[in-house]
């Protein structure tokens, strides 16, 4: 029997590829996305439904999560907060989103445990990001620790984080050298039609773009 991981896909140019990773280690993906009322919900549903149907994937789960816009406390969920646009800075941005990777890794467990899926895959970026305490290579570990805890003996499932150390510049070239459809993945915090460029997000894929030699196929304003 094939061997199966759950890849949490965001519709977004990492999870793209930690999800086609999966696919190449050979692993029957069951794929899963969260709508959490975030600004750009819409749009990454739609990136989210090209990317699995380029992955040729069977197995999907589109789950709402409602309640982060009762939580708010970040500018992706609440429209009160301004997203930054003047530039990356230090310590973690109004964009970040309590505790997110947290409840998703939580939901993708349970998806896990239900399928008998040994991995899950995340596309989680420690070094060239938006400094997000939910992406870093030690919370993922204690978080795979807990949930092994948590679920049946048999169960034993590991959470891959395929690009935990990679660049920007080398989740470019890596994608291209997989062939991952990065014209329909999704970065932009702010818009749905054409992406800013100037949010956190868009800002780093333009320079892993730029650093990687590579024009984005995607629109921007």
């Amino acid at each position: 029997m094939q061997k199966k991981a759950v890849c949490v896909i965001s519709g977004g140019m990492d999870s793209a590829l930690s999800a086609t990773i999966a696919k190449k280690e050979g692993y029957d993906i069951i794929a899963v996305h969260f709508n959490y009322n975030q600004r750009t919900q819409q749009k990454e549903l739609e990136s989210y439904r090209k990317i699995i149907k380029e992955l040729g994937v069977s197995n999907s789960y589109e789950i709402d999560l409602p309640f982060f816009e009762d939580i708010g406390a970040s500018a992706l969920t609440d429209r009160s907060i301004d997203v930054p646009t003047s530039g990356l800075e230090d310590g973690v941005p109004v964009t970040y989103v309590p505790f997110r990777n947290g409840i998703f890794l939580s939901i993708a467990a349970s998806i896990a445990e239900k399928h008998q899926a040994k991995s899950i895959y995340i596309g989680v970026v420690q070094e060239d990001s938006s400094g997000y305490p939910d992406c870093t290579e030690s919370y993922i570990t204690q978080m795979q620790q807990a949930i092994n805890l948590g679920t049946k003996d048999e169960t034993n499932i590991k959470i891959k984080m395929p690009l935990v150390h990679l660049s920007k510049s080398q989740i470019v070239q890596k994608s291209i050298e997989l062939n991952v459809p990065l014209q329909y993945t999704w970065s932009c915090y702010k818009n749905e039609d054409k992406a800013c460029g100037v949010c956190d997000s868009c800002r780093l894929r333009l320079r892993g773009f730029e650093q990687a030699g590579v024009k984005d196929p995607i629109e921007y304003s």
